[in-house]
């Protein structure tokens, strides 16, 4: 094992050219362009410095993506696991997975991963990292402009039609009383025809809540009759003369809603392993056959494959080889940097693999398996939730270890948008055209390899005519 200190140096055979490739993303039989390296050995901070350059692996073959050539222009991206928290959606997942686990209840309907990485050919030139993982579904719904006029003019319509029965009203009521008929001065509520406001006959409508708070102030009544008046003193007093009330309404972090406490006689118990994929570890060898039988299911089951197209020597090359060097650091993590898989093992068995790389800065997802037998744990969700839970424990004892990377971001791809954008945004604010206000990824600019906040770069619509107006990638 190499000591942090004395290092050999990265070993590479550049592909001159750029290779042209069928396309994952749209399907172009040769629109995805790249540039390429076959990378013998490499150390972690200079794939670090690649990755953070727009080069990405797939097994040993390490390439980068003419962004002003190629059909669909590849952005990194990346996440702040520091900053991050679970939205909605994930909570859901990770609920979904504690009652699995604790009385083995199985949620009904479709929570299946929809997979959205290409067939193992196109890998070389289109690697996906998480985009498998992501079924979290975010709407995103703007009005514009010609909406906007039709809802303000209908607006306009229904106001001139309720004032004309308005004045059609007070001139029945006029001749009723110039022709001597007996007029009563209760108002008389007639009911509103449908969609005209609320029926002025029935008692107006309540909030729920303030149902709930009724119902309970008249328990307490019927239960201490006496304390009546003593409680109702005690609601009409300001707020600030009240004893504080207490924070039980803390949100829960990532961790404590992936590690809450399971009962002893638990259905299901699951475990998870990181073991050294690259030179493998003697836990990975002894893993190897149980580990390729679940990526062969997943691969003729979720892409249906035909069974001799995903080899022991295909997966061996994608998913187990790995050019980066194994190092340790004093400060670094406990397992090392380097290639790894994080073994998800249910009941003694396993049921999904990650593929992730640790280097001097991130986490980098590489690609994810799983038994289709168990898709209903969304485990594609599940498992990066575990994987940004696992970059926040490693930066405990590794500070500058701070960034989950996420492969890349195709703007131009709208299937891969809509799955994304679930992922990487979370819901502020009710209006619909605020509703996905960015909380803690950033996008790199092919340019400049700087990171700017994707709420800053990531502008619908603008994004295609800025790249190529900008971009003229130097190789």
């Amino acid at each position: 094992m190499a000591s942090w200190a004395a290092l050999s140096p990265s070993i590479v055979e550049y592909f001159e050219g750029e290779d042209f490739y069928r396309c994952g993303y749209c399907k172009n039989e040769s629109g995805s362009r790249s540039n390429g390296m076959w990378a013998h050995s490499m150390t972690v901070q200079d794939y670090q410095d690649l990755i953070d350059r727009g080069w990405r692996r797939s097994g040993k073959y390490v390439y980068k993506p003419v962004m002003n050539q190629t059909c669909c222009p590849q952005y990194t991206i990346r996440c702040r696991p520091l900053q991050f928290q679970p939205s909605k959606s994930h909570k859901k997942v990770l609920k979904k997975m504690l009652k699995f686990l604790a009385k083995g209840e199985i949620s009904k309907g479709n929570c299946e991963d929809e997979p959205m990485e290409p067939t193992m050919e196109d890998a070389v030139s289109s690697d996906f990292g998480l985009i498998n993982k992501l079924d979290i579904h975010c709407d995103l719904k703007t009005l514009n402009d010609d909406l906007k006029k039709s809802l303000e003019s209908e607006e306009k319509k229904k106001a001139k039609r309720e004032e004309s029965n308005e004045i059609t009203h007070s001139q029945d009521m006029e001749e009723k009383l110039g022709s001597g008929e007996p007029s009563c001065s209760v108002k008389v509520h007639t009911a509103p025809q449908p969609g005209r406001g609320a029926d002025l006959s029935k008692p107006p409508c309540r909030k729920a809540k303030e149902i709930r708070k009724e119902r309970k102030r008249l328990k307490l009544m019927q239960q201490n009759p006496a304390g009546e008046r003593e409680g109702f003193q005690a609601q009409c007093q300001p707020s600030s003369l009240l004893p504080p009330k207490t924070k039980s309404n803390q949100p829960k972090s990532l961790e404590d809603l992936i590690f809450e406490s399971l009962p002893e006689n638990a259905s299901h118990k699951l475990e998870v392993r990181v073991v050294r994929s690259s030179p493998p570890s003697s836990q990975f060898k002894a893993t190897f056959q149980e580990s390729y039988q679940v990526y062969k299911r997943y691969q003729m089951v979720v892409h249906r494959d035909p069974p001799d197209k995903p080899t022991v020597s295909q997966f061996t090359r994608f998913l187990c080889s790995s050019p980066l060097e194994t190092e340790n650091s004093p400060n670094g993590p406990d397992c090392g940097y380097g290639s790894f898989h994080q073994q998800y093992w249910l009941d003694g068995k396993i049921i999904a693999v990650g593929v992730i790389d640790i280097l001097p800065y991130c986490v980098s997802s590489v690609y994810l398996y799983y038994d289709p037998d168990y898709s209903f744990l969304s485990l594609g969700v599940y498992s990066a939730l575990r994987e940004i839970a696992f970059t926040r424990q490693l930066h405990e004892k590794t500070p500058q270890l701070s960034y989950y990377y996420m492969g890349f971001y195709i703007h131009s791809c709208p299937k891969m948008k809509y799955k994304v954008v679930g992922w990487l945004w979370k819901s502020s604010r009710p209006d619909p055209a605020h509703c996905c206000s960015l909380l803690t990824s950033t996008l790199q600019m092919p340019l400049t390899f700087s990171s700017l906040p994707a709420e800053t770069a990531c502008i619908p619509l603008r994004w295609h005519h800025h790249h190529h107006h900008h971009h003229h990638i130097a190789h």
